[in-house]
């Protein structure tokens, strides 16, 4: 289902982002904009657009919930090789709206007391409450990617952690909780190049990592990562999205659409007055 408010789509973004069976991230292009062929400046256009209704769409889920326990909750999971552009969504997508009613985890590397829990135990802990947007800015996905590429737990702890996700994510969508998976795909080119102009510009040398060269050289070993990802936690209830983000305005349209897309599912209402209006009226006047 097309946003209502993005009107320049050619194509359903849901479906033709979805990973589906037998999908191959190899062959996704990350300089492709699937479903939208007029370009930036109409992308800029409708990510306005979609911006007023995002915000009048998570403003009515956040009153909702304030009469209605229980209400459903959105969760966006945001993963990505470095510099692909999850801050950018954070503040030009989620940022479009109230903060009062946005949950935002950004998971780093765990602390020795997360350590000593199982992976999900501080996961677990941001899950956003009704009427909230939460977004995991990284995420529990972590723990089977640099997990992995890393060898930093045993092969059939790797393993195990894939079903626990699973189960995981069937309990928070069972409990009324959406969840919008998306991987940022750029290629290795694009990244190199954003990482040059963190180097070239000293107002981004805080946000170069040193590190990041050295993950680079993983390449292959994490889109292998990302694939049995796909295969092994894209489910019916909570599946994943694949977002080409060569091109920064469009996967901040796309992934504006899909979460545009879960809320106008939800259809959160105002709820009603729980109190005579007209009376209220009378004494407002009368004061």
């Amino acid at each position: 289902m097309t946003a209502k408010s993005q009107r320049n789509w050619t194509g359903e973004p849901g479906a033709l982002l979805r990973v589906g069976e037998g999908s191959r991230l190899a062959d996704v292009d990350p300089a492709a904009t699937p479903g939208y062929d007029d370009g930036k400046k109409h992308g800029q256009a409708d990510l306005e657009s979609g911006a007023a209704e995002l915000d009048d769409l998570q403003e009515r889920l956040f009153a909702q919930s304030r009469v209605a326990p229980g209400s459903p909750a959105v969760l966006l999971v945001l993963q990505a090789m470095d510099t692909a552009g999850k801050g950018g969504i954070v503040r030009h997508v989620v940022g479009a709206v109230d903060p009062q009613g946005v949950a935002l985890a950004a998971f780093k590397k765990p602390t020795p007391e997360e350590l000593a829990h199982d992976f999900l135990w501080r996961i677990e802990k941001r899950v956003p409450g009704p009427g909230m947007i939460g977004v995991f800015d990284r995420s529990h996905y972590e723990d089977v990617l640099i997990g992995r590429v890393r060898s930093l737990a045993p092969a059939e702890e790797i393993e195990r952690r894939y079903g626990a996700i699973v189960d995981f994510e069937k309990r928070l969508t069972d409990a009324g909780i959406r969840i919008v998976k998306v991987m940022l795909h750029i290629s290795s080119d694009e990244q190199k190049a954003r990482l040059g102009e963190r180097l070239d510009r000293p107002d981004k040398h805080w946000k170069y990592n040193p590190g990041d060269i050295d993950e680079r050289e993983l390449w292959p070993a994490y889109l292998e990562a990302y694939q049995t990802v796909f295969e092994r936690t894209s489910t019916t209830n909570a599946p994943w999205y694949v977002v080409p983000a060569n091109a920064k305005w469009y996967a901040r349209l796309a992934v504006q659409a899909l979460l545009l897309e879960a809320l106008e599912d939800i259809d959160p209402q105002w709820p009603a007055a729980d109190f005579d209006v007209a009376v209220e009226r009378a004494r407002l006047a009368a004061s």
